[in-house]
Formats: C-alpha cells, sequence, structure tokens
C-alpha cells in the first residue's frame, strides 16, 4: 500500500493573530511550525505533502518551504480561492474570505490518490499523533475515517477565547461534533463557554475537542464534492459563510454514509490563535528539544 499523505491546510490569513502565522518562525535556528508537522510526518512514515495556499503567499512560500522539504519528501501543492467553485454560480462581488476548512481540501482532488491525514498549518500536534494517524492510515480503507482527539484543558490559550470542535463518542468512535465558541477558563478556573443567548456551560476538563487533525480515504473527495454543490448553491451570494470539515462529517454521520474512530492522544498540542501565544509556543518547543524529543536544528 501508497505511503499516507499530509494535507496541510495553510491557505488562512491568521486575522486574530495578525500576520501571517503559518510563517512565522518558533524554533531556535527558525523553524515553523509548518517545519515540526513535516518533520513528524516524515518519521511518522508518511510519504507526501500537499500544501493548500493562496496565490499571495505562493513566492514567500516556495522561498521558505519548497526547497527545504524536497529533498527530504515528495511535496506539491495547490491552492484555494474564492473562484474555485462550480460554473455558473455568481459570487457576492465584496466576497473576500474563502470558503472554509472543506473547500480547502477539496481543492487537493485531484492530486491525491492515497489515504491522507489534515492538519492546520498553525497547529503544533506531537509526534506521538503522527504516529497514530500514519498507522491508521496505513490500512484505512472505504469510508472508515479517522480523527486525532485532544484534552480541552490542553488546547486553550491564555489570551482569549477560541473556538473548539466539541466532541461525543462511543465505542471509540465519533457521534458527532458541536462546534462551541468563546471557549475559555472562567474566574473560579473552570473550562466554559457561552451559548448564542449568552448562557454559560461549563465542560470538563477532559472533554474530547477536535483540532482538524483528520485522516481520510480518496473517496472522502466525492462525498465532500457533494456537499460542496450543495453548500454553495445557497452560500455563494453571502459574505462570511463557510464549508467546515465538521459540517461534512456530521452529515456522514448521521447518513450512516461513515465510521470516523477517535485516535486519543496524550501529545504535546499547542497553537498561536493570538500573538501572544507565540512565547509559550516557543518556550514549549525548547522544553521538548531539552527533552530530545527533537534535535536543536531540525533540518541537519
Amino acid at each position: 500500500m501508497a505511503k499516507p499523505t499530509l494535507l496541510v491546510l495553510a491557505a488562512g490569513i491568521g486575522s486574530r493573530y495578525g500576520s501571517l502565522k503559518q510563517l512565522d518562525t518558533l524554533g531556535p535556528n527558525g523553524e515553523t511550525i509548518i517545519d515540526y508537522s513535516v518533520f513528524d510526518a516524515i518519521r511518522a512514515g508518511f510519504g507526501k505533502v500537499v500544501f493548500i495556499i493562496r496565490h499571495h503567499i505562493e513566492s514567500e512560500f516556495r522561498n521558505v518551504f519548497l526547497n527545504r522539504f524536497l529533498d527530504r519528501i515528495e511535496v506539491d501543492y495547490v491552492f484555494q480561492e474564492i473562484e474555485n467553485i462550480p460554473s455558473g454560480i455568481l459570487i457576492h462581488p465584496e466576497r473576500k474570505k474563502p470558503w472554509g476548512t472543506g473547500h480547502a481540501v477539496l481543492m487537493a482532488k485531484e492530486i491525491i490518490n492515497e489515504p491522507f491525514a489534515v492538519i492546520n498549518a498553525d497547529d503544533f500536534y506531537g509526534a506521538e499523533a503522527f504516529q497514530v494517524m500514519a498507522d491508521f492510515l496505513q490500512s484505512a480503507v472505504d469510508t472508515n475515517y479517522a480523527m486525532v482527539g485532544y484534552q480541552i484543558e490542553n488546547t486553550l490559550s491564555e489570551y482569549g477565547n477560541v473556538s473548539r470542535g466539541v466532541c461525543e463518542i462511543a465505542d471509540g468512535y465519533l457521534v458527532r461534533i458541536d462546534e462551541r465558541i468563546n471557549i475559555a477558563r472562567n474566574e473560579r478556573d473552570t473550562i466554559a463557554y457561552f451559548d448564542e443567548m449568552g448562557a454559560s456551560f461549563t465542560l470538563f476538563p477532559n472533554t474530547v475537542v477536535s483540532m482538524n487533525f483528520w485522516g481520510f480515504t480518496p473517496g472522502f473527495f466525492q462525498q465532500l464534492q457533494n456537499s460542496f454543490d450543495e453548500f454553495i448553491v445557497s452560500n455563494a451570494q453571502t459574505l462570511k459563510s463557510e464549508f467546515y470539515i465538521p459540517t461534512v462529517v456530521n452529515k456522514l454521520l448521521n447518513q450512516g454514509a461513515a465510521r470516523v474512530k477517535v485516535l486519543e492522544s496524550t501529545a504535546d498540542w499547542f497553537g498561536i490563535t493570538y500573538r501572544e501565544d507565540k512565547e509559550n509556543a516557543a518556550a514549549t518547543l525548547q522544553k521538548l528539544i531539552n527533552r530530545k524529543i527533537y534535535p536543536s536544528q531540525l533540518w541537519e
């Protein structure tokens, strides 16, 4: 069986962070989170990495990453732009945002023909997470998919609220994901979120959440295409509506059209939602280097 592919979602702007955080350096020798993700993927057994980017960052992306990885793993990239939709559909003339993570994955439909994992470019998932996903994908068939789950207490930011996909799980398989916004620790040091009416709901620290680390077979692309075709007909004239991976997964689960195994990981996770998160992220990487999880010079 072919080695699995890693699909990296790197087209986001990072509005809350304030810059193109996918290219921000965090490691001691200028490494980005993407560097650590690709490093972990290579040693876990992935055979190719595909990036989803925007045209306006192509030059910078090529300068930073392409030559760095080419002699270590097969590399390719495709573009996500708002005009990448079925012909004959008119987009709102003021629309600027791409169509979301589900649309981003769909852009790789023509170049991925083997089981693949999907990650965010600005999230650090940990070596163990890549290994358990690679092991799953080596034997993945049909519509048997996977997701790496993390305990919510390990995914919060000290500098603001976050959004997370809160998972309902039964016998090790995903039942549904509910997107919760404005999640943070409150003054009682408990974790809670607020709904649209302003009501507060407490979450247990070990509640499993999705951090957008998915494992799919190539058959997912057609399911994704079918759902996107329905979505875009209703939302082409909106300014902010987005097509998300969890929305499609929930639909497939409800229809009995897929199974999603939850691969729970104790690996270190961190992200850089806010600019202030950068210092903590760099410190966490240094601790992992000190523990010999990573070499100090990642690409020696």
